[in-house]
C-alpha cells in the first residue's frame, strides 16, 4: 500500500488546518478530503470509507470524540488521529477508550503528524 491509494479525511473547524494539510498530503500522494464541519465530514465517511481520519477535538456540534466513535462504528479499520489545542490526560484517556490511534496536542510540527500518519499506514500494512 502506498500513499497514492490511501484515503485521508481531515476535519477541523479552522479552515487553515485543512488547507495546509491538503497541500502537504496531496503532494505526497494521498487522496485527501477536508471539512470544517464534523457533520458533513461524517456524511462523507458514511458514503465511502477512509483509511485515516484526522479530527480536531473541540468543534461546534459534533466534537472529535464523537467523530472518533462514529467513524470507528462505521469502519473499525479506520485509524483516527485527534489533534487538539485542549489536550488533557482525561481527554486523551477518553479517546484511548474509544480506540483513537494517536492523540496530538497543538501546536505540533507537521513532521510529527506525518510520522503518526506513516505509523498508521504501517499498522495497515502489518495486517
Amino acid at each position: 500500500m502506498s500513499e497514492t491509494n490511501m484515503r485521508l479525511l481531515v476535519v477541523d473547524d479552522e479552515p487553515i488546518v485543512g488547507k495546509r494539510l491538503k497541500q502537504v498530503f496531496g503532494k505526497i500522494g494521498f487522496e485527501i478530503e477536508t471539512y470544517t464541519d464534523s457533520a458533513t465530514a461524517l456524511a462523507a465517511v458514511a458514503e465511502k470509507p477512509f483509511d485515516i481520519v484526522v479530527t480536531d477535538l473541540k468543534m461546534e456540534g459534533i466534537d472529535g470524540i464523537e467523530v472518533l466513535k462514529r467513524v470507528r462504528a462505521m469502519n473499525p479499520e479506520t485509524r483516527v488521529i485527534i489533534i487538539t489545542g485542549y489536550a488533557s490526560a482525561d481527554t486523551a484517556e477518553l479517546a484511548q477508550e474509544h480506540g483513537v490511534f494517536a492523540f496530538l496536542a497543538k501546536p505540533f510540527r507537521l513532521d510529527e503528524l506525518k510520522q503518526v500518519i506513516y505509523r498508521a499506514m504501517e499498522t495497515d500494512r502489518a495486517k
